[in-house]
């Protein structure tokens, strides 16, 4: 492909993981494909690889920013993903309050449900 795409594949694989990009990778067809390039480029290869912010930091404002547009079906995904980027449950639990307080009390304890089941299934495979 291209610099940005290969630099975008390694970063979704060190931040999500080799398993959940295998399995997404697997299902890509001919018709996503040109989005699925996209978000290789765009979110992993631009957004996620800068050094400007920590992985760490770009994880909660990732989480909140899916909590307060109310995108909840990628906040499991995320969660899993602090064992990698670094955000404790304490930095999770801070940024939904801040989405509690800016875009609404419903969006963040939504979010603190899935964070909290896919935190307990994380700890059951430990």
């Amino acid at each position: 492909m291209n610099k940005k795409f290969d630099q975008g594949m390694k970063t979704r694989r060190e931040v999500l993981g080799d398993a959940h990009v295998d399995r997404a990778e697997a299902k890509k067809t001919e018709f996503d494909l040109p989005f699925q390039t996209l978000i290789t480029e765009g979110a992993w290869g631009a957004v996620w690889s800068s050094d400007r912010i920590s992985r760490r930091e770009r994880s909660m404002l990732t989480i909140a920013l899916l909590a307060a547009t109310g995108n909840f079906e990628e906040i499991p995904m995320h969660i899993r993903a602090t064992a990698r980027t670094g955000a404790s449950k304490d930095d999770v639990a801070e940024a939904l309050q801040h989405v509690a307080i800016y875009a609404g009390v419903p969006k963040a304890n939504h979010a603190l449900k899935l964070a909290k089941e896919t935190f307990a299934e994380m700890e059951e495979r430990e």
